[in-house]
């Protein structure tokens, strides 16, 4: 068993700390069983000293001035012969040596005289002595000295001895009992622990196994269903839809590689072609020399748009600064506007603005700003039909500024709709680019503290809103990198 992994960690800690919590109460409960035990007949035997003092006084012996100590010796001699429960205990008399003056069973049995009771009576403040000792034949019994508080003719002491034989079989039975049911205790914790534990660690290794494979390229691996509504459950699903998030993003990936590598082709293409022709024409004033070149210029230009938008996008992914400063939005979407109107023109297309009078200020970075207003207005352009119109309206609220790009082209189905947004995504109806225009613009409006909000409706169009707070004294700390 590996030291590190959690059912090891389970046996030192919670395991652990079980059996010594268990160890412990057991300790208690036989330290007291025992002093019930024991004490118990400790108590019977005192009781009986205070039994026999009781009859002293009765009749008439104990602590009367008339008596002499003889009578008093006499009347404990005859307690002593007169004893009833010499089958269960056994009275003695001693005299201040510890000599056994007499006793309920007659015979003065040197074996029983070994414990230390007496000596310890006779310095004991209450007069009392215990011992616990075996005799000749290995018998453990129990010892209890009292002193006689008065002269009693030559006695010094009373002092009872009974047998420990059936309270020892009593107190093995009770520590044999305790013992296996902490025994059973300590197994049934270790039995439900290893399933718990097992309930979870197996799980886990299932989860490291599939991760493992997930983080060796197998995108299609996945955890089975469990029937667990748990922690463990939810992680299971968790690496579930992470594992499919990878996969639907790889396919994303490819499918931009390919598209990318055929936007690229497409225009490379063009220009070799071009090149190869205008490189056996003599005459720069041949029209197909001009058309070459005007051809060649503009798939470079196409070129270079889409590969400054993989470097823009490349550079918010790994984070960049933004410059922000306080910005007029409706000078800012003219400006855009305008620089997109000749190209809107050449495509047959109308755009209907009307610029507010008021300035809606916003603090924003102007470049990538103006890079937002520009992407969404040629989305708006790729998409329309010649004919169409494209608006763009300015509107506000008194916390936040808006400006809305609308075109009647051919829309955006439900389905690609809530993927728009996402890198590498190009939906159905798309066209021509790299398909990350959309994304770019999400970055940009997020970083801004901004919104960007999508509407579309499946051959009538599409309208983009990107929405910005309301410059306020104190915003120039916030939104200030990616």
């Amino acid at each position: 068993m590996k030291s590190n992994n959690i059912t090891a960690r389970w046996l030192r800690g919670s395991l652990l700390i079980t059996a010594l919590v268990l160890a412990v109460a057991e300790g208690l409960f036989l330290y007291s069983t025992y002093q019930n035990l024991y004490g118990g007949v400790q108590r019977a035997m005192l009781n009986r000293f205070t039994a026999i003092d009781g009859r002293l006084q009765a009749t008439g012996t104990a602590g009367d001035a008339r008596d002499t100590a003889a009578a008093r010796g006499q009347a404990l001699r005859r307690i002593v012969e007169q004893f009833d429960e010499k089958d269960k205990l056994e009275l003695m008399l001693l005299d201040s040596g510890g000599t056994v003056l007499a006793t309920s069973s007659g015979v003065v049995n040197r074996g029983l005289m070994r414990g230390e009771d007496f000596g310890t009576a006779l310095t004991s403040d209450s007069g009392v002595g215990t011992a616990i000792f075996r005799t000749d034949t290995s018998e453990r019994v129990m010892a209890v000295t009292s002193l006689v508080p008065y002269a009693a003719g030559g006695i010094a002491a009373m002092r009872l001895i009974t047998s420990l034989s059936l309270v020892d079989r009593q107190w093995q039975q009770v520590l044999l009992t305790s013992m296996g049911v902490a025994v059973a205790v300590l197994g049934f914790t270790i039995m439900s622990g290893l399933f718990f534990v097992r309930s979870i660690v197996r799980p886990l290794g299932e989860v490291e196994a599939t991760a493992t494979r997930i983080a060796h390229g197998d995108l299609a691996a996945r955890l089975p269903d469990t029937r667990y509504e748990d922690e463990v459950g939810r992680l299971c699903r968790t690496i579930n839809r992470m594992a499919e998030e990878l996969a639907k993003t790889d396919r994303m990936k490819n499918d931009f590689i390919s598209s990318v590598s055929h936007e690229l082709r497409t225009p490379l293409t063009s220009i070799k072609g071009w090149v190869e022709t205008i490189s056996n024409i003599k005459d720069p004033d041949d029209a197909n020399y001009r058309r070459g070149l005007a051809v060649i210029t503009a798939e470079t230009d196409r070129l270079y748009t889409m590969v400054e938008e993989l470097l823009d996008f490349s550079r918010l992914q790994n984070g960049i600064k933004l410059n922000c400063q306080v910005l007029d939005l409706v000078a800012e979407a003219t400006d855009a506007a305008l620089f997109v109107e000749p190209r809107i023109r050449q495509e047959g297309l109308h755009l209907a603005y009307e610029e507010p009078p008021d300035p809606y200020p916003v603090w924003a970075d102007p470049a990538r700003l103006r890079q937002v207003f520009v992407n969404i207005l040629d989305n708006a352009v790729k998409y329309s039909t010649p004919g169409g119109s494209i608006f763009i309206t300015l509107t506000r609220t008194g916390e936040t500024a808006s400006v809305t790009v609308r075109d009647q082209g051919r829309g955006i189905s439900p389905e690609d709709l809530e993927n728009v947004r996402v890198k590498f995504y190009k939906g159905k109806n798309a066209v021509r680019g790299s398909g990350i225009g959309l994304a770019v613009v999400d970055e940009i409006v997020t970083a801004l503290g901004g919104t960007l909000d999508i509407a579309s409706t499946l051959g009538q169009g599409t309208a983009v809103t990107v929405t910005l707070p309301v410059y306020h004294p104190g915003q120039e700390h916030l939104h200030e990198q990616i």
